[in-house]
């Protein structure tokens, strides 16, 4: 049995019949759609002729109505296709009409299909491929294809692997398309790993995604579910929103394969054009872009943020122009349920959000307003090159408004830095990978909620500081304070600032800190701003000593010793 990647790189070299007539960059719109085309061409083909039969009793009525009836009797909730061709086999009879025929083929999908390929603007490429009488030839070789035994995961790791493909050949960045499936996993457990709410009979849950790519995120969410609910009649709906016209196609096709309702996954930016902005969910899961500047939509969020303050998204504060991060998630909590039962949701980061800027800044008054409203349940580190376009450390954040009692007042700190196995083959910049094995692992350490050499737990003060401004008075010509109403004035080139620990009392702390050092210093408290940060990196450290001078001189002596012989052997031959 072909596996997804043996399957991924077949239809990869059908590319090559491409070359030439398109750029590498193009190939990908030819390919995916076709991907996508014959896939839907083998899970109707079955049941074609009781769609094709029905369609005839059909004929003159309402469109809505008869797109029902024929989804119905395709087999599939969402689409179905009333062409006379049962499969893209039986156009091939016609070589001199093969673009009339597809085109009718095209036509008579449903109209949740006709919008997926309209996305991808395949009738663009049809025409593209006919002037360049490639058509017939690319048409057949995904004919000879047989998507019927494949599942819906294995489909979505075969796309994802086409996309990386693509991607790779034409430099451009992949990882902006998807995460890695071990990193979606890991989120995936972290995110229901104590939740018994979904293991109810009957219970139906809802799930989102604001930048949800091909939906592999969605994908992995919806498959645990599965395996782990053992009610058959429990429901998670998956909900999710893409900037990307492409990504947004194979999302929309592959969440309708799945009987998901197609028109739950929305295309645009969902900080301008939110296609869910009524909608609240059970679970959130995301992989924003990482350091990606919010500069086109500017106008829009500042608006929104000054006019709407808290009753809109952005109301805690926004980020620095160049890294929208912390946005999506503002963007999410907006989302959150507010009854009994709450929301969960975890979030891919860099580093940045952890600690950038100081006291009274847009992220800082972020991580502030999180924090101080006991959302934030507990981040966990994961090792470094682990995503294709990048090397550096990530973080996945796990924030609830439904913290279990021993959480409260609690954030829990995972170090899984080094938990991780080489790849045989790098993928860009993907050179480690996290084992089922360790996964499982991470998993447990989170849900113990025990402190230990991986584990910390913390107050949620522990993270705030009092930035407090300390000035130094101007002194005159002759040595003295610049008095002004009886007040020495400041000299602002002496000025300084302190960062106090939430849990200290300040005035203790400028005794003990600051005094001993500025005898003429005082506080400005009119300046005094809370702000938050989590240094992970500190919390984790380990000392190591230095190495002894005699270990070190007995090191230089034994590699002196080595290179002499080395010499005295090289001379004697």
């Amino acid at each position: 049995m072909a596996t997804f990647q043996e399957r991924a790189n077949f239809i990869w070299s059908i590319a090559d019949l491409l070359r030439g007539d398109f750029k590498q960059s193009e190939y990908g719109r030819v390919i995916l759609p076709f991907t996508v085309l014959r896939r839907l061409d083998c899970l109707l083909e079955p049941r074609k002729p009781e769609v094709l039969k029905a369609y005839q009793s059909l004929q003159g009525q309402n469109s809505d109505v008869v797109d029902k009836i024929l989804n119905a009797k395709s087999g599939f909730k969402f689409f179905h296709n009333h062409s006379n061709f049962i499969s893209l086999n039986d156009l091939l009879g016609e070589p001199d009409k093969i673009a009339e025929n597809l085109q009718y083929y095209l036509n008579s999908f449903s109209h949740s299909v006709k919008e997926i390929f309209e996305n991808f603007r395949f009738a663009e490429q049809i025409q593209r491929l006919d002037k360049a009488n490639l058509l017939f030839k690319v048409t057949k070789e995904f004919a000879g294809i047989d998507f019927a035994g494949v599942g819906n995961l294995e489909m979505g790791y075969i796309f994802e692997h086409l996309i990386f493909k693509f991607a790779e050949s034409s430099n451009e960045t992949a990882g902006e398309h998807f995460t890695p499936r071990e990193v979606i996993k890991l989120m995936v457990h972290l995110l229901f790993a104590e939740d018994n709410e979904i293991f109810k009979e009957g219970i139906i849950k809802s799930l989102y995604d604001p930048a949800c790519g091909t939906g592999g995120m969605l994908s992995e969410a919806d498959e645990y579910f599965r395996e782990h609910n053992p009610d058959k009649s429990a429901v998670l709906r998956l909900y999710g929103q893409e900037l990307n016209p492409e990504s947004y196609a194979i999302c929309k096709a592959d969440m309708m394969i799945k009987g998901q309702d197609p028109e739950n996954i929305k295309l645009g930016n969902s900080f301008t054009e939110d296609g869910l902005e009524n909608e609240r969910f059970d679970y959130m899961l995301s992989n924003p872009p990482f350091g990606v500047d919010w500069k086109k939509v500017e106008k829009e969020i500042k608006a929104e943020h000054e006019k709407k303050g808290f009753g809109g998204r952005f109301g805690a504060g926004l980020p620095s122009i160049s890294d929208g991060s912390l946005m999506f998630l503002q963007h999410m909590i907006s989302k959150m349920l507010q009854v009994e039962t709450g929301t969960r949701l975890a979030i891919v980061f860099n580093g940045s959000p952890l600690f950038t800027g100081s006291a009274g800044s847009g992220v800082s008054n972020i991580r502030k307003w999180i924090i101080e409203n006991d959302l934030l349940e507990g981040i966990v580190a994961l090792p470094d090159q682990l995503f294709y376009n990048t090397g550096i450390s990530t973080y996945i954040w796990v924030l609830t408004n439904r913290k279990k009692p021993k959480r409260k007042g609690k954030i829990q700190l995972v170090s899984a830095g080094d938990l991780f196995q080489k790849m045989k083959r790098s993928l860009g910049n993907k050179r480690n990978e996290i084992s089922p094995v360790q996964i499982e692992e991470i998993t447990k350490i989170y849900c113990d909620f025990k402190a230990g050499e991986r584990c910390k737990i913390f107050d949620n003060e522990d993270f705030g500081y009092t930035r407090i401004t300390v000035e130094r008075p101007l002194l005159d010509e002759k040595g003295k304070p610049v008095l002004k109403k009886g007040k020495p004035q400041a000299d602002g080139s002496l000025r300084d600032f302190e960062n106090v620990p939430l849990k200290e009392d300040i005035e203790a702390y400028f005794q003990r800190e600051v005094l001993p050092h500025v005898p003429d210093a005082w506080i400005e408290e009119s300046k005094a701003q809370v702000g938050y940060e989590i240094n992970f990196t500190r919390y984790f450290y380990q000392y190591k000593p230095l190495r002894s001078l005699e270990e070190i001189r007995a090191d230089i002596l034994k590699l002196e010793a080595t290179n002499h012989n080395s010499l005295l052997k090289a001379i004697e031959t």
